[in-house]
């Protein structure tokens, strides 16, 4: 049986929102204000999971992604582009946009529990999906690069929801970020 994993680039105060700028944001841009040492390559340790689970996105993180990608030949890159993508929409894509991607056809929550079955479904941005993920409590781990700065607006991970306990098992320093593991920790609440 796989993970459900999220991985996010996240600020001090929770918000995951136009880390890039692209949304033309007046915060937008925050993660690439520390250089691209923080952002490249690797830094959320998915390592095979990359050739042997699935990569799954929202419709508009994916064509933001499928913008980019395809044009770069680092290391990375080229694991990123080969790897299996899966992109929940109601509206379909145009695949051949980037490589090894295909719309999820039904329900994205009901097409997740059936893949974790077999493999490790790697989440990548795409928030309003991680919220209705999280709704479901489909998600059993989080990989956040946090960056030492707070934009005061913009959606936040945890904005909203059901309670919900984690464990750190890693913490790590990236140059000007750091990498924390969190697992879902599902054991019961005392009352009280």
């Amino acid at each position: 049986m796989g993970d459900v994993i999220v991985i996010q680039f996240a600020t001090l105060d929770g918000v995951v929102s136009d880390p890039d700028g692209r949304g033309g944001t007046e915060y937008g841009g925050w993660a690439f204000r520390f250089g691209p040492g923080a952002v490249a390559g690797d830094k959320f340790r998915l390592g095979a999971r990359m050739e042997e689970g699935v990569l799954l996105y929202g419709r508009r993180t994916w064509e933001s992604f499928a913008q980019f990608w395809p044009g770069r030949d680092d290391d990375f890159a080229r694991r990123m582009n080969a790897a299996t993508k899966r992109v929940a929409t109601g509206a379909g894509i145009d695949a051949s946009a980037w490589a090894n991607s295909a719309a999820i056809d039904g329900d994205p929550l009901a097409w997740v529990k059936a893949e974790r079955e077999r493999r490790d479904v790697v989440v990548i941005g795409s928030l309003s999906l991680v919220h209705a993920l999280a709704a479901a409590d489909l998600i059993d781990e989080y990989r956040l690069i946090t960056f030492p700065t707070v934009t005061g607006q913009g959606d936040r991970l945890f904005a909203a929801g059901a309670p919900a306990d984690f464990r750190f098992t890693a913490a790590e320093p990236l140059d000007a970020a750091v990498l924390t593991v969190l697992r879902r920790d599902r054991a019961e609440r005392p009352a009280g």
